[in-house]
């Protein structure tokens, strides 16, 4: 029998898909990509899954969620979780994708590696009945390291799986895993829990921002979230300003039509990019005064800052004095 296996390239993934393999089973692992996971760059796998699924004998197969996962987390119909986390619609639109998959392939069923109980959100058993209807995928979904805890699936039934080989974990801990990968010379693996930026508190405040000043944005202003420091200068206006060389010449890579380019000059600081009303010339300042605060200067003496917007970025200059610290917290998001 033929399985789509849900492979992130993490430990409790690897081991379901190497428990399918041991049965016997074709194999064909499945990667989800999002703008919002650590472990990939752009639209590639995460580099540990293919690793992982190089060491284990199967095909990997990348599925980019983009533009359609940002509309989950503008609006959950299951709501978030400790932060902009929106779990069980993320794991139901990936098992969605999943069964499209699994039926143009010509496979007969989906593995899982997730386990009871070890997610708050989405991994309990009444959310997982949930989401195996919202899917659309009732008894078609093996999660072998919990399954003897879970009802018996199709897989099960038919034969096609022995249920005695699976396995019966739950709770938080992953001794047992660790364990099992041991056992069975699993060391390549990575992408813990944490790997979701939408579970990072300070890029969860950034997201909210982004989502109640701007009704509609684009993975291009995702992808600006994860650089420089944010500040909320007024309903609409932002400020992103670089933290090191390295950011400095990728925000140049952002600035687009009506943005302000800001830029120290002579003394060495941050580039910045302000966004929104930057004609009022009181914002203007307040934008120019933080970057001159992560300027090198001793915070006392007075900065040139030029700025300007596309394609003469450097055509305007002020010369301001660096906020206070304490008054810049109060913008910072």
């Amino acid at each position: 029998m033929k399985a789509i296996s849900l492979l992130s390239g993490g430990l409790d993934s690897t081991l379901a898909t190497k428990l399918a393999l041991e049965q016997g089973l074709e194999v064909i692992a499945l990667n989800f990509t999002s703008p919002f996971c650590q472990c990939n760059h752009k639209a590639n796998s995460c580099s540990i899954a293919k690793d992982v699924a190089q060491g284990l004998g199967v095909s990997l197969n990348v599925v980019n969620l983009g533009t359609e996962y940002l509309e989950i987390v503008k609006n959950p119909k299951h709501g978030y979780g400790s932060n902009m986390n929106p779990c069980v619609d993320c794991r139901i639109l990936m098992l969605k994708k999943a069964k499209e998959f699994m039926q143009k392939n010509g496979a007969d069923f989906i593995i899982t590696g997730e386990v009871l109980g070890q997610r708050p959100m989405s991994q309990y058993r009444h959310m997982l009945k949930l989401i195996d209807k919202e899917t659309q995928l009732e008894g078609l979904i093996l999660r072998p390291l919990s399954a003897n805890l879970l009802d018996e699936t199709i897989p099960e039934k038919k034969g096609w799986v022995n249920r005695k080989l699976l396995l019966s974990l739950s709770g938080r801990t992953r001794k047992p895993q660790i364990s099992l990968a041991k056992d069975r010379d699993i060391k390549n693996y990575s992408c813990p829990a944490g790997g979701c930026l939408l579970t990072d508190p300070g890029f969860s405040k950034r997201m909210k921002d982004l989502i109640k000043y701007c009704g509609s944005f684009s993975l291009r202003d995702v992808e600006l979230l994860k650089l420089g420091r944010h500040f909320r200068l007024d309903v609409n206006s932002k400020l992103i300003v670089g933290r090191d060389e390295s950011e400095n010449n990728r925000l140049k890579n952002f600035i687009d039509p009506g943005d302000i380019y800001f830029d120290p000059h002579p003394v060495k600081g941050p580039v910045a990019i302000g966004r929104g009303n930057f004609k009022d010339n009181e914002i203007l300042e307040l934008g120019a005064r933080i970057i001159a605060r992560y300027c090198d200067k001793n915070g006392t003496d007075s900065v040139i800052i030029k700025y300007g917007s596309c394609p003469d970025i450097t055509q305007n200059e002020t010369s301001v004095f660096p906020l206070e610290l304490e008054k810049i917290e109060l913008y910072r998001i």
